[in-house]
């Protein structure tokens, strides 16, 4: 049988910790090598996404972003609030088609 040489080599603790990465920073992804993107890409890349971003949902949808957002800037959202703004706008809309048709029916004669 064949003899193969085996070699030691043997770190005191301090020496061990300088050598030897320890961390597994080879195995995972650093901060350095994520993609930085300045506020201006940001916003871009979120006109982009828009409509590919759901309405609805915990995480990862408008509603989420919005109730973020909400936070960050305390400001409470109820759905009640919700509901009572798009009836003002219903009722602003009609408002304004009414005037409208006032107006065609005035410039008629």
């Amino acid at each position: 049988m064949s003899q193969i040489p085996i070699q030691k080599t043997v770190f005191d603790k301090t020496e061990f910790a300088r050598v030897v990465d320890t961390q597994f920073r080879q195995l995972i992804g650093t901060e350095e090598t994520l993609p930085v993107l300045t506020i201006d890409e940001f916003f871009q890349l979120y006109e982009d996404l828009f409509y590919q971003i759901p309405i609805e949902g915990d995480t990862n949808s408008h509603q989420y972003i919005l109730q973020k957002e909400a936070d960050y800037l305390g400001v409470k959202i109820s759905e009640d609030d919700t509901q009572a703004l798009l009836d003002e706008i219903t009722n602003l809309r009609q408002e304004i088609l009414d005037a409208q048709t006032t107006i065609n029916d005035l410039t008629k004669r």
